[in-house]
């Protein structure tokens, strides 16, 4: 029998299949589709200390092998997530979620932390300083390690529970950020965000978003996202959730060996909602045509 369950940061998860925020919602909508208790837990939607509508629409375009989205953390707020999103949730998951925390400022992230970190579904808090698609906040905090610091000694200075900072792609030197988030008290990484990606509409002539650009995720972007990974994990000393472009059980691997403990599902969710649970119920076969026993034994496994 092949033994699925890993550890993040000091929580048992039954397999290492996460839905990432931002595509999974608040988890009540999946849990109409099929039982949500399968998956080793999920990344609830973007949330902001104050309610925010997002950017204006058009705010979505395809691409190949992909997607551009500029939604804009769209959220009600940390208190209606608190009391009303949340105890939605509990009636539908047993298991301990991941919150996912945006800002536009160092206090920002540390009020939205320190409200849900009260909160004893709560089981990590997602720290997102890499969001490509709002101004003023998100992507700026994960450009350069000093902001990154920051954000990270203010949010452990107020939680208790682990604090996993989301890291974007967009920068020279990735490596770098990851340990100063390590350094500053980080309990886990992970990454990676979207790409900074950009259409045209060949007849108006203008960008097809609103936004002019957006955060560019799908499949195409796999190899970067492995690539990271890879750099990450070898670099620090604390767990790494890999994510971008994952879409199969096979994904699911190739990340393990390149360094992840547990393995984020993004935009595979907005194509098929039923990608999550297809993933898992394909791993065990996975893992027998590799000869893997056990997936803790994989991770960072690569020669």
């Amino acid at each position: 029998m092949e033994k699925m369950s890993v550890e993040l940061c000091g929580i048992t998860l039954d397999n290492p299949v996460i839905p990432a925020s931002g595509t999974f919602g608040y988890g009540y909508e999946f849990a109409e589709l099929y039982d949500i208790n399968m998956l080793g837990t999920f990344s609830f939607k973007g949330t902001t200390k104050d309610p925010r509508f997002g950017n204006p629409t058009p705010r979505i375009a395809e691409c190949t092998a992909g997607m551009i989205n500029a939604v804009g953390l769209q959220n009600p707020g940390v208190e209606k997530v608190i009391g009303e999103e949340l105890p939605k949730l509990s009636k539908c998951f047993s298991k301990p979620v991941m919150a996912n925390v945006s800002g536009f400022s160092v206090e920002d992230y540390a009020y939205t932390c320190e409200k849900l970190d009260k909160i004893e579904q709560v089981g990590w808090l997602e720290v997102n300083v890499s969001c490509p698609n709002v101004h003023g906040g998100g992507m700026s905090f994960g450009t350069q390690p000093e902001a990154a610091t920051e954000v990270t000694k203010a949010v452990k200075a107020v939680t208790s529970k682990p604090v996993i900072l989301k890291l974007s792609p967009n920068v020279t030197d990735i490596v770098s950020i990851a340990k100063a988030c390590e350094e500053a008290g980080a309990d886990g990484i992970s990454l990676i965000n979207t790409l900074l990606g950009m259409r045209i509409d060949l007849r108006t002539r203008k960008p097809v978003i609103a936004n002019t650009m957006g955060g560019f995720s799908g499949s195409a972007i796999f190899p970067v996202a492995v690539r990271m990974v890879y750099q990450v994990a070898k670099a620090v000393n604390v767990p790494v959730i890999g994510m971008g472009g994952v879409s199969c059980a096979r994904d699911v691997v190739e990340m393990m060996l390149a360094g992840a403990t547990a393995v984020e599902v993004g935009a595979a969710n907005l194509v098929d909602p039923f990608a999550c649970k297809t993933i898992i119920e394909e791993l065990p076969a996975v893992m027998e045509q590799y000869g893997i026993k056990d997936l803790k034994e994989i991770i960072g496994g690569v020669k």
